[in-house]
């Protein structure tokens, strides 16, 4: 991923690029791995993007499985992004993954309480014309969106031994899967999709004059942030860029408008916008402030 959650694709491919090697060097310090299979801030994605992630020598790339994308086809095949050769494309089954993520605890649920047998009943049918049942959800789910109340962590601790009783059931990893089946297809998406509200684009980021102001107000001070050589000021740069700051500006409503104002630490997308712009004024001072010379006392 970005190592900062960020839109940085959207805005300069060349941040976009040092953000995915510095995730990939975390992930190699920690698990002595590196990474083959990519997965865009929020599922962020679109042909460009499935291009530029094959050219830096990824296998897999995830996506939403969104209806207006998929129209008749199925989540559960691997597809060939259009415009790549080798790179595989993993779709996300949202009506499975969003049970666990955003119904398991709603009581007014007409399949409330769900079970770790009803869910696995539910992926057998779901899979039976399929190779594969990609469930993409947030860590937050469990112990945060799904409290541990819920009864999520002992609903996940038998899921596994249930679904693996099945015929035909196994668990495999992204690139595991793309090596594991051929694309049954190409496909064709040039609209930057996501996996964020009903509309699954870009709105929840992007939708008002207030969240393109800050967005290109931060992306502006890239030339002047790395010029000036401080890794401090960069490293501050890159989490002004993480993808929360500006979905919290967001002014949608009615259904989706419940779940931005849930995730939301400010009163309103208003003292979201006048906030973050006023550290990022602060930012911009910081920038043209000249640095202390060397071993001179700082107070």
């Amino acid at each position: 991923e970005t190592y900062n959650h960020s839109l940085a694709f959207l805005y300069s491919p060349d941040e976009f690029r040092e953000q995915v090697r510095l995730h990939d060097d975390r992930i190699e310090e920690l698990f002595g791995v590196r990474p083959t299979s990519f997965r865009n801030t929020e599922l962020i994605y679109n042909n460009a993007l499935a291009r530029t992630v094959e050219e830096m020598g990824y296998k897999a790339i995830l996506a939403e499985g969104a209806d207006h994308v998929l129209g008749w086809r199925s989540p559960n095949f691997v597809y060939r992004p259009s415009g790549c050769d080798s790179l595989r494309l993993l779709l996300k089954n949202y009506r499975l993954s969003d049970d666990i993520a955003f119904r398991f605890s709603n009581h007014e649920w007409p399949e409330f309480p769900l079970t770790a047998e009803k869910f696995a009943s539910w992926a057998q049918a779901s899979g039976a014309a399929g190779d594969i049942i990609n469930l993409f959800m947030d860590y937050e789910t469990f112990g945060e969106h799904q409290w541990e109340s819920t009864g999520i962590f002992q609903f996940m601790e038998a899921l596994p031994d249930v679904l693996l009783s099945l015929p035909g059931f196994s668990f495999v990893t992204p690139t595991e899967a793309a090596a594991m089946f051929q694309p049954v297809a190409s496909l064709d998406v040039h609209n930057f999709m996501s996996w964020a509200d009903a509309e699954r684009d870009l709105t929840a980021w992007l939708g008002n004059d207030m969240q393109q102001d800050a967005i290109t107000a931060v992306y502006r001070l890239e030339e002047k942030v790395k010029a000036g050589g401080n890794e401090d000021l960069l490293r501050t740069w890159r989490r002004l860029q993480t993808s929360d700051h500006f979905y919290y500006m967001c002014t949608k409503w009615f259904a989706d408008g419940d779940v931005h104002s849930y995730f939301n630490p400010y009163g309103t997308p208003y003292d979201a916008y006048i906030n973050y712009m006023n550290v990022l004024a602060d930012f911009g001072l910081t920038l043209d402030a000249p640095l202390p010379a060397a071993g001179a006392s700082r107070s």
